[in-house]
């Protein structure tokens, strides 16, 4: 019980602190959403994913963490299309629906999270986190195969614009991250300390500040979405994405043969909550976004639990 309270205070509560205090100044301020989505996307996770990439031996096994959230994601839209169809839910939102499965929030919540646990106790003590640089380095793939699914998948899925392949990869194209990883992978060969310039220290200080601005965005992100929970619908999807999977992250675990950090910062990542992007998709593409918003609401409140519950497990389990 003292280590569930130990994850739940020291790497949990953080998160929904700052959450907590975004949601709270938008309220006083009515900040613009727009603005800090935009140097989140553009600035924060670019120069994060570049500083841990390119700091990082990049190993055969972060190829296979990819193929593991892609058939994760597979996984998790077939499972929306049956539910759908057995629930009989009208077009928009058996789309909405199948995207709150496949789409969880791989950035504000899921850099912020593996961060956190990675920096404390169980996983680390005494200001020494030996395992934050691997388990940071899984969690920036499942970000990439989020980000480019969420930027096509999700927007075709949506009904989205007559969306084509050609808009598909051109939406792709326009994607910060992808050209940060290519950048940091392509340097890692050149025969020069990247370190050295000036432009570094810069992009170490984007890195630190990555949590905490991006926990903030979503505060302000939830700030601005109408709650209501009253309907059971988005309750299901929620629990689905809390418990599901967590579930399904592991049995693919067994199946690939991950061990030790590398299934832990797996199976933590695939914990975290429907991702709000789904809401904005469904607003975009005018699908179900009553439905979307709840279950964003939802999933994000109950996942204080699930997601103390998921890094407990991946302690004792792996």
């Amino acid at each position: 019980m003292s280590l569930f309270l130990s994850i739940l205070s020291n790497s949990i509560l953080p998160i929904f602190i700052l959450i907590a205090l975004g949601f709270a100044i938008d309220k006083q301020f009515n900040l613009d959403i727009g603005t800090l989505t935009k140097i989140n996307f553009y600035l924060y996770v670019p120069a994060f994913s570049f500083v841990l990439i390119f700091t990082t031996d990049i190993s055969i096994d972060l190829i296979r963490v990819i193929l593991l959230h892609v058939t994760l994601l597979a996984l998790s839209f077939v499972t929306g299309a049956v539910i759908a169809k057995f629930l009989k839910l009208p077009t928009k939102t058996k789309k909405a629906f199948e995207n709150a499965l496949m789409f969880y929030n791989s950035g504000n919540i899921g850099v912020s999270l593996v961060t956190l646990v990675f920096s404390n106790k169980p996983f680390a003590s005494d200001g020494a986190a030996p395992f934050l640089q691997a388990a940071l380095s899984v969690q920036i793939m499942a970000l990439l195969v989020q980000n480019l699914s969420i930027n096509t998948i999700g927007f075709i899925n949506s009904g989205g614009d007559g969306m084509t392949p050609k808009k598909g990869a051109l939406r792709v194209l326009k994607m910060p991250t992808l050209y940060a990883v290519s950048c940091a992978i392509l340097f890692k060969f050149v025969p020069f300390d990247f370190t050295r310039l000036p432009v570094w220290p810069a992009f170490m200080n984007l890195r630190s500040g990555l949590v905490g601005v991006a926990l903030i965005t979503l505060g302000v992100q939830l700030s601005k979405t109408k709650i209501n929970i009253r309907k059971k619908l988005p309750y299901l999807a929620a629990s689905i994405r809390l418990i599901g999977g967590p579930a399904a992250a592991y049995l693919l675990i067994r199946l690939f043969g991950f061990t030790g950090i590398l299934a832990q910062a797996v199976f933590i990542s695939a914990s975290t909550p429907t991702a709000v992007n789904t809401a904005f998709l469904s607003n975009e593409c005018r699908g179900d976004e009553e439905f979307a918003v709840q279950t964003v609401t939802v999933a994000t409140i109950l996942s204080a639990v699930t997601m103390t519950s998921a890094v407990y497990l991946a302690y004792i389990i792996f």
